[in-house]
């Protein structure tokens, strides 16, 4: 990824020397990159808002489909990844390279995204992304490195420990810098949906939904914000930024932390209803689709097959 002498995002939080204090764990919807899961009725109301905020959003007629029949990059629920690389992300000079690559793409991000809601008559709200070291404390709770990247709909905030993407190379054997690119934009794909009312109605509706049923709506958010990840990747490229097998390492990152796999790695088998992320296969699927299209109605998640 040929990132190096371009615009860096001003929003950037560097709270690395701070730890955040108090307990761990994370409530009030984060949404991360995944671990495991929720474990059913009242769902189909919530999927009918859900289709009809994604055709006002998305140009597409929600009667086609209704007539037709947390947030974060890592699964929740199904264990926790451990740190072993023995280094403190709080020592870490405040303009160190890594932050540099962060504060890059997030700006790539912005620019993107900008754009596409101007061509949509809206206007984009950039978020801010905080790098932390441990723990820290965020609008939806605390939160503890090992849970992985998320955001937050509550503060409109990423949160990123850099340490993950030693972990995204060595433990899940995704290495590269565009599918670190790809943790980063998966996560802002939750700010749009959060922008665009899709994340309130999900994070609302949940909340009366049994776990197994939740998992399922779950899947499709996160599956919805591979797709914008994609999409992203997509406008990247036109700007001639990507490199040879840039799109393969961000699609081996899906692949690794999909629900089947990391269940399988962790576990040494699989719990089908306690998905929430969805697999390897739907999550590279969809961020190819986005990738390929550049289409925002090409990410409609929220109903029919996935």
């Amino acid at each position: 990824m040929l990132w190096r002498g371009r615009r860096q995002s001003d929003n950037i939080e560097d709270d690395r020397s701070d730890s955040g204090g108090g307990g761990l764990g994370g409530g009030g919807g984060q949404f991360r990159i995944p671990i495991g899961g929720r474990t059913g009725g009242g769902g189909s109301i919530f999927l009918v808002i859900l289709v009809v905020l994604a055709g006002w959003y998305f140009g597409f007629d929600p009667s086609t489909i209704l007539g037709g029949g947390d947030g974060g990059l890592l699964p929740g629920g199904g264990g926790q990844i451990t740190d072993n690389s023995g280094q403190d992300g709080g020592t870490a000079p405040a303009n160190d390279e890594m932050k540099q690559f962060v504060a890059t793409v997030l700006a790539e991000t912005e620019d993107t995204w900008t754009g596409i809601f101007k061509s949509q008559g809206l206007t984009y709200e950039d978020p801010k992304l905080v790098l932390f070291s441990g723990q820290v404390r965020s609008a939806c709770g605390f939160a503890s490195a090992a849970a992985g990247p998320f955001y937050c709909p509550g503060d409109h905030k990423v949160y990123l420990d850099m340490t993950f993407f030693q972990q995204l190379d060595q433990q899940f054997g995704a290495s590269g810098e565009f599918a670190r690119a790809y943790v980063i934009a998966h996560e802002i794909g939750h700010h749009v949906q959060n922008l665009t009312g899709i994340m309130s109605k999900f994070n609302q509706m949940r909340q009366s939904m049994g776990e197994v049923e939740a998992n399922q709506m779950s899947v499709r958010i996160e599956l919805q914000a591979d797709c914008f990840a994609g999409v992203w990747a997509h406008y990247t490229g036109q700007k001639g930024i990507l490199e040879q097998g840039d799109i393969e390492s961000a699609l081996n990152a899906a692949k690794q932390i999909g629900d089947d796999t990391l269940q399988k790695k962790m576990q040494g088998y699989v719990v089908p209803e306690s998905f929430n992320h969805g697999t390897s296969q739907q999550r590279q699927t969809w961020l190819a689709r986005g990738y390929q299209s550049g289409k925002l109605s090409d990410c409609n998640t929220l109903s029919g097959p996935i």
